[in-house]
C-alpha cells in the first residue's frame, strides 16, 4: 500500500443534459484521462443511470460509485490502466 494520497476525481457536472450528451461527454472526458485516473460525474438524465456506466465499460473504465439523490446521478469512474 502506498503513503501517496490519491488524487480527487476530476468533475464533470452534466446536470440538464438530455440523452445521449451525458454519455458521449463521459466517454470523451475518460479518453482524455491519464490512466488509473479518477472522474466524478453528476447528471440529471434518466437513462445516465443505464447510459453512463455502460458508456465507462466500453471504455474499458471501471465504475467505482454509483448513487442517486432525487433526480441527481451521481458516479465515480475510474480511467482504464495501461
Amino acid at each position: 500500500m502506498s503513503d501517496v494520497p490519491e488524487a480527487a476525481p476530476i468533475s464533470l457536472d452534466l446536470t440538464g443534459l438530455k440523452c445521449p450528451l451525458p454519455a458521449l461527454r463521459t466517454r470523451k472526458a475518460l479518453r482524455a484521462l491519464l490512466p488509473g485516473a479518477r472522474l466524478a460525474v453528476t447528471a440529471t438524465d434518466p437513462l445516465a443511470a443505464i447510459d453512463i456506466p455502460n458508456a465507462a465499460r466500453e471504455e474499458g473504465a471501471r465504475l467505482e460509485f454509483q448513487t442517486r439523490d432525487g433526480a441527481v446521478t451521481r458516479f465515480v469512474l475510474r480511467a482504464a490502466s495501461d
